[in-house]
């Protein structure tokens, strides 16, 4: 592999070490040379066995901004738009291939859809999303008839005194909130041997591509509707690889914006200094028109101030497919190795953004990678208590829990119903910690923000000048097991995550016709430049297929 000079080229490559916590994402020739890495090899390039029940869809791979034009031009309307991808859930979604993405539609959404029709006939288009139908995942408040309930029994008819942040923000666009999605229960933090996208009110959630296999979590319902055509664009959560990691798993691209950049008010909490939502969608474009929707500064949430004068109004200018050209790409090896069939996707998929004019630098390791996940966790147990407590009490007089204890006393009442397959060690791990101002709590923390900051992304970039740093989002979906929860194989989500900083992830490539996904990880309030690299990325590439539901592996 041909690469720029680089003072680091013998360090050696080593697989990243997991946590089974959480985790819950140019030119013609490059194109060429990508097509076999799609599979991985040449057997695994053949498309899987479709479903047997599987239709045409109208708007199959159908982009908001085809969506827009049929709009203008009366094709469609808002409400038949709505109606269409509601019976694409009814087709797909409970019977069919039954992948159980979506846990609670919303009934309103025809009459919202109707209203957005009507202010379009007026006269008024309130922007790119008016008239979209987007799905939302189940920790996001909707003050409406739909429930709120991290996917747990406990909150199953917890109604939300008032929208999340994001969630107006998505009204106040003229989008159609057509219903919210399934996840890993509490974003899967409940217990160290969990099965992603699994949820005791919302049951198991299946990966469009293989049906036996993971889609991986915690947003798992959002990366398998959106993959398999249910609704436009839709919205995830992340605090550490819960949106890149069923993004890469589902074939979408995935967006974790810099903490501060999307409000978190109104979102259940898993740990403030890592939380954020971010678009899911089956194109750079279409994420990039729904993060310039989420974003904003909000009076709610202290963290987007800063965010304030940094971040553009929209992403159009940033969706270059030359924007690869010139730019300075630093490969992090230590994140390579667990997987001779991903490695080889990510070598073509480096080759392609070189071919379409990027200085390669390789290897450009985060050399404390791995260094400080003891730490994260320990942040993440304290933090888990405090938010969690804080959000339920903000639900008023009507919430049906106050406080964590109090949910763990319903998990040991109900664990017929939500502890079939796996425990809540982790909650009572939480429940255990102090406060947020114990010196245990403070080290830690001061631990991950210089291992992943300082010392980690920015000596990266800094050391090499990178615009950004590329790596394996992580592995093919894993099968499903609920006996034995999740066997995650590897990928690159914590740094960015404990760093607050953004990454983006990208089709890259197919393993037996399972997706893989390449990340581009930059600084703080870098997203921008990382939308531009994944779009030039994207544009050479063209690797996203749509699923066809195949009941399992042909090897």
């Amino acid at each position: 592999m041909s690469t720029s000079s680089s003072s680091d080229t013998t360090e050696p490559t080593r697989p990243i070490d997991r946590r089974d916590f959480l985790r819950t994402g140019a030119l013609a020739a490059a194109a060429t040379a990508l097509d076999a890495s799609r599979g991985g090899s040449r057997a695994a390039a053949e498309p899987p066995p479709t479903h047997p029940r599987q239709a045409a869809f109208e708007l199959e791979e159908a982009t908001v901004a085809l969506l827009q034009e049929g709009m203008r031009s009366r094709r469609y309307t808002a409400r038949s738009i709505a109606e269409l991808y509601l019976a694409r859930m009814d087709a797909i979604d409970r019977a069919g291939p039954a992948i159980n993405s979506v846990i609670e539609r919303n009934p309103d959404a025809l009459r919202i859809a109707e209203e957005r029709d009507a202010e379009r006939r007026a006269g008024r288009v309130r922007g790119p999303l008016h008239g979209i139908p987007v799905v939302i995942k189940d920790n996001i408040d909707t003050a409406d008839r739909m429930r709120t309930s991290a996917g747990s029994l406990a909150l199953a008819e917890s109604i939300a005194p008032r929208d999340a942040f994001i969630a107006q923000r998505l009204r106040e666009a003229g989008a159609v909130i057509l219903g919210k999605t399934n996840l890993s229960e509490w974003a899967n933090f409940r217990s160290t041997h969990s099965t992603s996208g699994w949820s005791g009110r919302g049951g198991q959630t299946k990966n469009p591509y293989v049906l036996d296999r993971n889609p991986c979590g915690s947003s798992s319902g959002t990366g398998a509707a959106i993959s398999a055509n249910l609704a436009a664009i839709g919205v995830g959560t992340e605090t550490d690889g819960s949106i890149v990691c069923p993004s890469s798993a589902c074939g979408l691209v995935g967006i974790k914006p810099t903490l501060g950049v999307v409000s978190r008010s109104g979102i259940i909490p898993l740990a403030h200094s890592q939380d954020t939502a971010g678009p899911m969608a089956r194109t750079v474009a279409d994420a990039a028109a729904l993060l310039a929707v989420l974003g904003g500064v909000d009076a709610r949430d202290g963290a987007t101030a800063a965010s304030r004068g940094k971040m553009p109004a929209d992403y159009a200018a940033a969706l270059d497919p030359g924007a690869l050209a010139g730019a300075r790409i630093g490969v992090a090896r230590n994140f390579f190795g667990f997987s001779g069939a991903v490695d080889r996707i990510m070598d073509e998929a480096v080759a392609a953004m070189k071919s379409a004019g990027a200085t390669i630098v390789d290897p450009a390791n985060i050399v404390t990678a791995g260094k400080f996940d003891d730490a994260e966790l320990d942040v993440l147990l304290y933090e888990f208590k405090a938010d969690l407590n804080a959000y339920l009490s903000a639900l008023g007089p009507a919430a049906p829990h106050r406080d964590l204890a109090a949910l763990i006393a319903f998990n040991e009442r109900a664990r017929d119903r939500e502890m079939l397959y796996f425990g809540q060690e982790l909650f009572v791990r939480a429940q255990a910690k102090g406060p947020l101002t114990s010196a245990a709590y403070k080290a830690a923390r001061a631990k991950c923000v210089r291992m992943s900051r300082a010392d980690g992304i920015d000596a990266t970039l800094a050391k090499h000048r990178l615009t950004a740093i590329v790596a394996p989002t992580g592995g093919p979906a894993w099968p499903t097991d609920l006996l034995n929860g999740d066997h995650f194989t590897g990928g690159s989500s914590t740094p960015s995550a404990v760093a607050g900083y953004p990454s983006v992830t990208v089709p890259a490539g197919y393993v037996h016709g399972l997706p893989v996904g390449i990340s581009f990880i930059g600084g703080q309030w870098s997203d921008a430049t990382l939308v531009g690299l994944a779009y030039a990325y994207e544009q050479a590439t063209k690797v996203r297929r749509a699923p066809r539901f195949a009941p399992t592996v042909t090897l």
